[in-house]
């Protein structure tokens, strides 16, 4: 208990585990995107800090069939990678709820997220160790306040 008597979420669980983190070092995980239509599989690997997808020799990721400057996905300070969807397409954050990103078609991306633009389905994945959403095991331990907390996120200002 801490000093207001509340329990604090952070204790070590009363079987003795340790809590788990998916706090890692800046850009761990291997981010990319696997990229698909009805005639191509692609895998681009997320190196960049910013990211344009489109049809435009401006983008580092060209897709055909695409807006010229479709969709752009930034690494931010925080060691997300945020989409930003400029053209038509699906994602599954709905952009019109209160969330992270309220005002803009954004979502902060997790391992298994989907987006499309034009013919193309992206699917950002990285690996459980650093992907900063749920910790080891998801929804096991509890829902919301009675999920413990992660320690808090490192900090990446010196990337690294």
């Amino acid at each position: 208990m801490n000093d207001q008597g509340e329990t604090d979420r952070r204790e070590t669980p009363a079987d003795g585990a340790e809590p788990t983190t998916t706090h890692a070092a800046w850009g761990a995980g291997h981010p990319r995107l696997l990229i698909s239509s009805e005639q191509e599989r692609l895998v681009h690997e997320l190196h960049e800090d910013r990211l344009l997808i489109g049809s435009s020799t401006e983008c580092a990721l060209q897709l055909p069939g695409t807006d010229s400057v479709h969709a752009t996905i930034v690494h931010d300070e925080r060691d997300e990678y945020v989409l930003t969807l400029h053209g038509e397409g699906e994602m599954n954050a709905n952009p019109d709820a209160a969330a992270t990103h309220p005002g803009d078609r954004s979502e902060t991306l997790r391992t298994g997220a989907q987006f499309t633009a034009g013919p193309w389905r992206l699917v950002f994945t990285r690996e459980e160790f650093a992907d900063h959403g749920r910790p080891y095991g998801g929804r096991e331990g509890g829902e919301l306040s009675d999920q413990p907390l992660q320690p808090p996120r490192p900090d990446y200002t010196g990337r690294g």
